[in-house]
């Protein structure tokens, strides 16, 4: 008897209400599926930009940002322009390394998480370091110029992805603290 009332209940929605309740029932699916995105979309990134930093291309490309940055800067007195470049990369490698590492260890993808919002935070003090950023041309700011401008701005959403990021192991690694054990 329950089945037919369920039905004649299903029928008297409209199309807007069903499909609002099926996005509802959906929802979890999808965050699911946004959070291992948003996880391993960025250790790709960090992955990629890692490697590149073995480069003569990259270590040359980035020696601009680093070399007019007051927190970086000091790092071209330890190491060549190389040296540094691959140290970053082998550091950036082993945050993504950390932050994968969330299906054996909240604990090591928080620290890798915090280090890659460290990163990023750095990485965005080079817009207010690195002369060029500013398109004089069109302005100045806040008219960022293809590169370096527009090319650092991706860390804005880096950033965000790290910070939510810590947020999820945060809470993990919190939650496991309270469980009675």
């Amino acid at each position: 008897m329950a089945k037919p009332a369920i039905q004649e209940t299903l029928s008297e929605l409209s199309t807007t209400q069903r499909t609002a309740r099926l996005l509802v029932n959906a929802s979890p699916s999808i965050d699911a599926v946004g959070r291992y995105a948003l996880r391993y979309g960025l250790v790709v990134v960090l992955v990629w930009i890692g490697g590149m930093k073995f480069t003569a291309y990259e270590a040359e490309g980035i020696s601009g940002l680093v070399s007019n940055s007051p927190l970086m800067s000091w790092a071209y007195s330890l190491f060549s322009v190389q040296g540094f470049s691959t140290l970053l990369g082998v550091t950036e490698i082993v945050v993504a390394l950390l932050v994968a590492a969330r299906p054996l260890s909240a604990r090591i993808a928080l620290a890798g998480s915090s280090a890659a919002a460290g990163m990023f935070l750095t990485t965005l003090s080079f817009l207010l370091t690195t002369p060029g950023v500013w398109e004089l041309s069109a302005g100045g700011f806040p008219a960022l110029s293809v590169v370096p401008g527009q090319f650092l701005l991706k860390d804005f959403v880096l950033l965000g992805a790290s910070l939510r990021l810590f947020a999820d192991d945060w809470q993990s690694v919190a939650t496991a603290h309270l469980r009675p054990k």
